[in-house]
């Protein structure tokens, strides 16, 4: 990880594990909320759709700081808004929007997301 540190101070974020990882969440993402029913498109599909374009957009804009308390800071907002989704996709499921299965791979990627981001947070304090 602390090379992921000196790469993201150079302004190389687009070389990041993390930032990469948050980028195919995006994606990922944007894929299951074509099968939320449409009367919701506007609703929980659009805050669904904020939270996870919000973690890679943190990440990035981290990239620009050189603190570690702006590193840490942005990584924050980043790692709540990864919690923020992983709570709206919980209630996706409760809706019956999509089921666990259709779920399943985005859930385990937003785990490793997580993951990465806390681990990320840890290595600056």
């Amino acid at each position: 990880m602390n090379n992921e540190i000196l790469d993201m101070r150079k302004h190389n974020f687009k070389k990041s594990t993390v930032w990469q990882k948050t980028r195919q969440l995006v994606i990922d993402v944007y894929k299951i909320t074509k099968f939320f029913p449409y009367d919701k498109k506007y609703a929980l599909t659009s805050q669904v759709k904020r939270s996870v374009v919000s973690i890679p957009s943190n990440i990035a804009e981290v990239a620009g700081m050189g603190t570690k308390k702006d590193f840490s800071h942005f990584l924050d907002i980043s790692y709540g808004s990864a919690n923020e989704l992983e709570s709206q996709l919980i209630n996706t499921i409760d809706l019956k929007f999509i089921n666990k299965e259709q779920l399943k791979e985005v859930y385990n990627l937003l785990m490793k997301v997580q993951k990465m981001i806390y681990t990320f947070q840890k290595t600056l304090r």
